[in-house]
């Protein structure tokens, strides 16, 4: 890293210059208002600064977020857009990217998008490979397509969460490096599925594994329901929090070893002392916003920690506005009237995983009576926390 010794030469009079020239507080406290990429920049004006730099990093632990939502003003989805321009504004430097955009067309490993047969498919020049030069070098990406997105707008916790079934939507959620939790993501399709391999994931053998957050693509395929029970059948008997859905496709990371259009899984193996978790299943029976919102409820009896927490939904598309009599957001407004606090992400999916379940501490609870993952018409809502 270079330094530049002659920064301050105009300035070698100033008291300002000596101040940021000599001391460390106050370059400390000026740098933390400075967003992470430019913050890596003026390290290289000094050691102090380097320094200082590197203290701020530590410090800057807490996730943060882009979302989209809306037509987009140009050839690209409106995510696309505007995804590289919002991550130069972040306060932490990312080490995990979940993403998720709406997709009704989804070509190879990029993504592209189409809003009807009757107009031209715009497609978006971000593949998984440009991805990761938006993020820094060894950042973990795991990018998903799905029918409809749920999402908390940038810049609040207390933002209230949307529902989009329709139109462009998109969001990443980051996540730093934390002490005491470690977030491994895994991939696999049918020839590389096999219990040392999850275990080499983290999702077998492993009494640290606290959540997993898993999603199965191509699954209506030939063969697709027995991989989606080879997967979940070592989880089922787990301690951990099982959550996630049936979605379109992927576009990062590429995986090569099978053909294109071939099923799979990707995911999130959440594991360590400080991470808990959470959640309901809002079944068939949940037909209106009172009994949505008395269903959310029961998830306040985890006693979950509101700083550094989320929440994820992850419903079918037969539910939303159709599900409930033509209203819409019914199950994302009773997560916020429940959890005001707290940002909520997902998805609409063709099929949901999960079940009633609370991981806390060193102890489990879960619904006894629940003897499958696997659901329809339902919603999962989880919360999941990363740790103070």
């Amino acid at each position: 890293m270079s330094e530049s010794p002659d920064f301050c030469e105009p300035f070698q009079d100033s008291k300002a210059a000596y101040v940021l020239s000599n001391v460390a507080e106050v370059v400390e406290r000026v740098l933390m208002f400075i967003p992470t990429k430019s913050l890596l920049q003026v390290a290289s004006v000094c050691r102090l600064w380097r320094n200082c730099a590197r203290r701020v990093l530590r410090i800057q632990q807490h996730l943060t977020w882009v979302s989209v939502s809306g037509p987009s003003t140009t050839e690209l989805h409106s995510f696309c857009s505007i995804l590289a321009e919002e991550v130069e504004k972040v306060f932490l430097l990312p080490k995990t990217v979940l993403m998720m955009v709406d997709c009704e067309a989804l070509s190879g490993q990029a993504y592209c998008y189409e809003q009807s047969k009757a107009k031209k498919s715009r497609q978006c020049s971000n593949t998984a490979e440009e991805l990761n030069q938006i993020f820094p070098k060894g950042c973990d990406i795991v990018g998903i397509a799905t029918p409809g997105i749920v999402l908390t707008p940038t810049g609040s916790w207390t933002s209230p969460p949307k529902e989009h079934q329709e139109g462009e939507a998109g969001f990443a959620v980051m996540f730093p490096s934390t002490e005491g939790v470690h977030i491994k993501p895994f991939h696999f399709c049918k020839k590389t599925i096999s219990l040392s391999a999850m275990k080499e994931a983290g999702l077998v053998d492993n009494p640290e594994l606290r959540v997993v957050l898993l999603f199965i693509y191509e699954a209506y395929k030939s063969g697709g329901a027995r991989f989606l029970n080879q997967i979940l059948e070592p989880l089922t008997n787990s301690k951990a929090l099982i959550a996630g859905g049936l979605v379109e496709g992927v576009f990062a990371p590429p995986k090569d070893c099978c053909s294109k259009g071939a099923y799979g899984v990707i995911g999130l193996a959440l594991s360590g002392r400080k991470v808990q978790g959470a959640s309901v299943l809002l079944d068939q029976d949940v037909g209106n916003a009172k009994e949505a919102e008395a269903t959310i409820r029961r998830l306040k009896a985890a006693r979950i920690p509101e700083r550094n927490t989320l929440g994820f939904m992850f419903a079918c598309v037969g539910r939303g506005q159709n599900y409930y009599h033509n209203q819409h957001n019914v199950e994302a407004d009773a997560f916020h009237k429940v959890f005001p606090n707290t940002p909520l992400f997902g998805l609409f999916g063709n099929g949901e995983i999960g079940c009633d379940r609370i991981v806390k501490d060193d102890y489990t609870l879960c619904n006894s009576d629940s003897d499958t993952l696997q659901h329809e018409y339902t919603t999962v809502m989880t919360l999941v926390h990363f740790g103070c």
